[in-house]
């Protein structure tokens, strides 16, 4: 089957990749689409560190082919969209439903997939770019049929990251002030988010003048390609400040944007040894720096909850989709995402 693999040099899109059958509470998922994100380009530039040869793809939806045993929730035929949370359901942090604080969820790559008999690592335990992959059960969350295999793929990481960091870490009140630093992907559903949240002020900051327009049909009541300008609107800062790009010197933007009692958000990726920096005194009026792991999200509640909210026209899902290729045009829909001239890619097979 074909896939996208990275092998520590080269990028290539390749046809003879094979995947397991699924265990003991895992599913087989053909997928359908899948959307690129940046972090997918972050382990090709080494900004995350992940072992290869390693197929890479972490934003999927597709159809349930099979399951194993003791896998009740989904069944043969299901429309899914898929999470990267492997958590395990059963210790303290999962049961508290604290799933994204699992230590089973992150840094314990599997190896479902081989190439010419050789073991392939799973990335994200998702490794979307491929006809099919094998998930932990719980990783599946059934999605109405209607709702568009493109749309519903961005479901599993954009939406849930962004929507989630609002919605579940930051707790965005009614009335409330948001800046968003950033609006790619994420910083979209961040901007969504706030929306949803009932923010009455909503600043998207961006350097390309480019993305005002999608900006405002997000959510942005505002829209500055510096943040120079954002204390015209919020003389006295924001409620909360949510840097979406990786950029150490945007996170102390972020920081030095907050009114008192503020938070700042920690979404983008720098690189794994990055340091940032804050004035000590400016943090004692209650100000927070929050890191949020993938929205501090539950995805069998809120992906669920999300699909929901989008039939209902709530939440913007097929704007996201700014270009569809099919999987052989990888090369391309990486330059456009690197060059910033898609919000979201998606491949399709």
């Amino acid at each position: 089957m074909r896939g996208v693999v990275f092998d520590g040099k080269q990028l290539q899109v390749v046809d003879d990749l094979e995947v397991r059958e699924p265990g003991p509470g895992e599913v087989l998922v053909a997928i359908s689409a899948a959307g690129l994100c940046h972090s997918d380009l972050s382990v090709v530039d080494g900004t995350i560190p992940f072992p290869v040869p390693v197929v890479l793809g972490h934003e999927g939806a597709g159809v349930v082919e099979s399951v194993g045993v003791g896998v009740t929730h989904v069944a043969p035929g299901d429309h899914v969209a898929l999470s990267t949370l492997a958590n395990c359901g059963t210790c303290a942090e999962c049961d508290r439903g604290r799933p994204t604080m699992c230590r089973q969820a992150i840094g314990r790559p599997g190896q479902p997939f081989t190439r010419g008999g050789k073991p392939v690592y799973q990335f994200a335990s998702n490794s979307a770019f491929a006809e099919r992959t094998v998930v932990k059960a719980v990783q599946a969350v059934r999605i109405p049929k209607d709702i568009p295999m493109s749309s519903a793929a961005l479901i599993g990481c954009g939406v849930l990251t962004g929507v989630g960091a609002v919605l579940n870490r930051a707790r965005v009140g009614l009335g409330e002030s948001v800046v968003v630093i950033g609006t790619g992907g994420i910083g979209l559903n961040v901007l969504q988010g706030a929306r949803i949240a009932g923010a009455l002020t909503i600043v998207a900051v961006d350097a390309n003048p480019g993305k005002e327009a999608v900006a405002r049909e997000f959510g942005a009541t505002h829209f500055l390609t510096s943040a120079e300008g954002v204390r015209e609107i919020l003389p006295n800062g924001a409620d909360h400040a949510f840097e979406c790009v990786g950029r150490v010197e945007l996170i102390r933007q972020a920081v030095d944007l907050l009114d008192r009692h503020g938070q700042a958000v920690l979404l983008g990726v720098p690189p794994a040894t990055a340091e940032a920096s804050f004035l000590v005194s400016s943090m004692y009026l209650d100000k927070s720096i929050l890191g949020c792991r993938y929205g501090s999200s539950r995805p069998q509640r809120d992906i669920a909850l999300y699909a929901q909210l989008y039939r209902e026209g709530r939440l913007l899902l097929d704007e996201l989709v700014t270009e569809t290729y099919p999987v052989e045009d990888f090369e391309k829909a990486a330059g456009d995402a690197e060059a910033g001239r898609v919000a979201r890619g998606v491949l399709t097979f």
